[in-house]
């Protein structure tokens, strides 16, 4: 945009909006739980995550567009030249198609679990003494402790909590004066009461409240309720909030922020039920909202739920409800029972998450922290589990005297509480806990371990796309690399000296560093390929693509003759297939039942071809204003596994969609005869691999082939 004339000059031909993007992503994932050929559980699972995923994306993206329409109206996006209100619009336009395809799709997923037993009742279809049932725990464990408020000059309208559930009912007084009532749902409740003889029919807790809600206003007659739930901004910057001048610790900052966003301002409402004009009125005015801002689904609100009633279904289940259980496998290149050390020392090893366990990294922390050669560990901390193994074996290194310097992310949304409170222990255990440099996000995933040997200082460096998180690497598919290059351990030791003294202009041999050479690097990486003409390659898998000068620079590699191939799972800001602009570049987006997550980049083909893993997506935020890591991959066998990954997803036809020149994704065609999942691809060669290793009992590896068995069922039922 000229600052002078306030016109938009950028080319967007082949560029969209990355709110609308990730919209289509949403839909992507609402399209699995519509799949017949996945469990039906598990089609409710992607329902409910679907929901959450709009929470956030409400809270997050659209609660920084309305702060950024207060704040500066006429900024236009880069990419459509659209001002945030116009963004906001759009964004508003799309959603109530989006709601009522949920809906739609959670009915008839309602009634398939309905033939297996599974029943989330409406007080109308309770049986005589399930009514009583519900009668009884209403009055014992409910009602004491609900607090039913009447708006009134002596009752101020209540902070509204973020996503909490509440009824909210228009009342009458003797006198037909309207008022408003509201009832909080407690979160002390269970999310719903099952019945006595079987846990599988069930009641969720805000229906048996909706339903009693007439007596709980004395002489107030309820004219109409429902369930409302708020979303409020929770797009908290850290860098712009004020402090006090004593408050000079980090952690207090961001403890101090997460008790504000709680109260940020709505930017959405959901009301069920059957429609009250009134009602809605009524709380718009309260809450300083306009009808765009209102919506109406039919399926639950929270739908948190789920997750709490498929553990109570039975192990039968699994095959016609569930996925077919999958277990991470030991890594067949790895021998389980000798040092991780010495074999990353042998050559580099590279973990496929979740197809592998996490238990060698673990297993290489652990022998670190007693190895009596091993002088110090430094690790970058994004996002841990509650009960992390990481963090523990961390604290028992620093324990044994080992120097353990973890530089913890304070700023990961949504984890800051974990992650104070893991900083605090770290602490107590010994541990140096430092938090990155100010304005610039550490979301780097490197661990360093030096020790001293005959010849003086070696190193041990693992390099990740996704956190050190035991839960997420079960269920996100990631890499983590692990090498004794002493190329790549002095750059390792480089920067970690550099983010100890917050410079963030360091020079490095290898990686590939945000938030300066980063960008930099992958700029030339492309210029390179440009200048091969039709012989250039690009292969790119990241979560997603929004930084323009990327795309510009992409689309002149596309002009050039280039090919590049995107697998981009989430948000694309490129619209492929543009004559002339795009015409060279094709994007695919796969999501199925892990959710995709590793980054790799890809420039050239064959032997020459320049590999690297990285902790970055191709978005602004993260290659400009966060601290990333891209590390090149040396080893021969480690690059030819990676180039076989990008293929084999490349040719998925069953989970994997295209994007079209419109902005919009369609399922891909089938390249020959046979249909390729590529994640139930990934599973039973992994699987496999680990069966012919010499390891493992005859019971192990009979299990394995089971598993096999199994995989490849699933394969042929999601073909079709």
């Amino acid at each position: 945009m000229s600052k002078d004339s306030g016109e938009f000059v950028k080319d967007t031909s082949y560029t969209q909006n990355r709110e609308l993007s990730w919209l289509k992503f949403n839909e992507r994932v609402l399209q699995e739980a519509e799949d017949e050929n996945v469990p039906a559980m598990e089609r409710l699972k992607f329902i409910s995550i679907f929901t959450s995923n709009l929470d956030e994306f409400f809270m997050v993206r659209v609660g920084s567009l309305f702060d950024m329409s207060q704040i500066s109206p006429d900024e236009r996006d880069n990419k459509t030249g659209m001002t945030p209100s116009q963004q906001l619009k759009k964004i508003y336009e799309t959603i109530p198609t989006l709601i009522e395809e949920k809906d739609r799709i959670y009915a008839q997923v309602s009634e398939i679990l309905r033939s297996y037993g599974i029943f989330d009742l409406e007080i109308d279809e309770l049986e005589a003494e399930e009514k009583k049932h519900i009668s009884e725990y209403f009055k014992n464990y409910i009602l004491p402790i609900l607090s039913p408020q009447i708006i009134d000059p002596s009752h101020p309208f209540p902070h509204i909590v973020n996503k909490a559930l509440y009824i909210a009912a228009v009342l009458r007084d003797k006198k037909d004066k309207a008022s408003l009532g509201i009832i909080p749902v407690p979160s002390a409740l269970p999310p719903f009461v099952s019945m006595p003889e079987s846990s599988l029919r069930f009641v969720r807790t805000e229906n048996i409240v909706l339903a009693n809600c007439g007596n709980l206003f004395g002489s107030y007659t309820v004219e109409s309720a429902g369930i409302i739930c708020v979303t409020r901004n929770a797009d908290i910057s850290f860098d712009e909030e004020k402090f006090d001048d004593e408050e000079s610790d980090s952690r207090q900052k961001m403890s101090m922020l997460i008790k504000k966003r709680a109260r940020l301002c709505p930017v959405r409402l959901e009301i069920q039920m059957k429609g009250s004009e009134t009602l809605t009125k009524l709380l718009c005015k309260r809450l300083s909202l306009n009808e765009t801002q209102v919506y109406f689904p039919k399926s639950p609100l929270n739908m948190k739920y789920v997750f709490d009633i498929e553990k109570k279904l039975p192990e039968s289940f699994s095959g016609d409800l569930r996925y077919i259980p999958y277990s991470p496998v030991w890594p067949s290149d790895l021998d389980e029972k000798k040092s991780i050390m010495k074999q990353a020392e042998e050559k580099d090893r590279l973990l496929f998450y979740p197809y592998d366990k996490m238990e060698p990294f673990l297993k290489l922390l652990r022998e670190a922290a007693e190895n009596k050669d091993v002088l110090s560990i430094k690790m970058t901390i994004y996002r841990i589990a509650s009960a992390s193994k990481v963090a523990q074996e961390l604290c028992r290194a620093a324990e044994n005297g080992k120097d353990v310097t973890v530089l913890m992310e304070l700023r990961a949304r949504f984890d800051e509480a974990n992650n104070i409170a893991w900083a605090e222990r770290l602490e107590q255990a010994g541990c140096r806990v430092i938090y990155g440099i100010e304005n610039f996000k550490c979301h780097s995933k490197i661990c360093l371990i030096t020790k001293k040997d005959k010849k003086g200082i070696s190193y041990i460096t693992q390099i990740g796309t996704g956190n050190y998180n035991e839960k997420t690497a079960a269920m996100y598919t990631d890499l983590s690399l692990i090498t004794a290059s002493s190329e790549i351990g002095k750059d390792a030791t480089a920067f970690f000296q550099n983010m100890l003294v917050s410079n963030l202009n360091g020079s490095y041999s290898s990686l590939m560093v945000a938030p300066v050479g980063l960008k930099r690097g992958l700029m030339k990486l492309i210029d390179e390929e440009i200048k091969k003409g039709s012989a250039g390659r690009i292969t790119i898998k990241a979560n997603s693509l929004t930084e323009r000068d990327v795309i510009d620079k992409l689309s002149q590699a596309s002009k050039a003759g280039v090919k590049v191939q995107l697998i981009l799972r989430g948000i694309c800001c490129l619209k492929p297939g543009i004559e002339g602009k795009t015409d060279n570049i094709f994007v695919t987006s796969i999501v199925g039942r892990y959710l995709e997550h590793s980054r790799i980049y890809c420039f050239g083909q064959g032997e020459n071809s320049r590999i690297y893993i990285s902790s970055a997506d191709l978005m602004t935020r993260n290659i400009t204003r966060r601290v990333e890591i891209a590390c090149p991959v040396y080893d021969r066998e480690i690059r030819q596994t990676l180039m076989e990954m990008l293929d084999i997803m490349l040719k998925d036809d069953v989970k994997a969609r295209a994007l079209q020149s419109d902005g919009t994704y369609e399922k891909k065609k089938a390249l020959s005869g046979e249909h390729i999942d590529s994640q139930a691809y990934f599973m039973q060669n992994t699987i496999h691999k680990a069966q012919t290793n010499d390891s493992g009992t005859a019971d192990e590896k009979e299990s394995i082939i089971e598993k096999i068995r199994n995989i490849f069922s699933g394969i042929t039922k999601n073909a079709g």
